[in-house]
């Protein structure tokens, strides 16, 4: 069965002394502030589209890979993933790097790197990115 989720932004002014609130439809759980300072230089408590994808993307890969490592016997204790994206203004988004570390019984180095490389390779978001350059690192804890 497909889901949707949703998400919208009121955006007042012009690009770069414009302010936007982003709002969470789909699960109530608040708004967050956005500008193009937040975007593109310090995020000065406001968030970014770089931030939200982040999230998005560190969320769904820690999801594929504790699915990947659960089927194959070894269901992980804990991942912890945090996700990279870099913005370049005129450029737009060059690269995304995922780094994640794992306590996974039953498992060394190589299985776990290769289940992370997986897992980024066939998570949806991953997919949805695949005009950047998504990097990996994988450790066991």
């Amino acid at each position: 069965m497909a889901t949707t989720r949703s998400a919208h932004t009121v955006w007042d002014g012009n690009l770069t002394e414009g302010t936007g609130v982003v709002a969470f439809d789909s699960s109530g759980t608040g708004r967050q502030p956005v500008t193009w300072p937040s975007r593109a230089e310090e995020a000065d408590g406001r968030t970014s589209p770089e931030e939200l994808l982040a999230a998005a993307h560190s969320s769904c890969f820690s999801m594929a890979l504790a699915h990947a490592l659960t089927e194959a016997g070894t269901p992980p204790t804990q991942l912890v993933t945090s996700a990279d994206v870099t913005f370049q203004p005129g450029e737009g988004i060059t690269g995304v790097h995922l780094t994640v570390e794992g306590t996974v019984a039953g498992v060394d180095d190589d299985v776990f790197a290769a289940a992370a490389a997986d897992a980024k390779a066939n998570c949806p978001v991953s997919q949805a990115l695949s005009g950047t350059s998504v990097s990996l690192s994988a450790k066991l804890v």
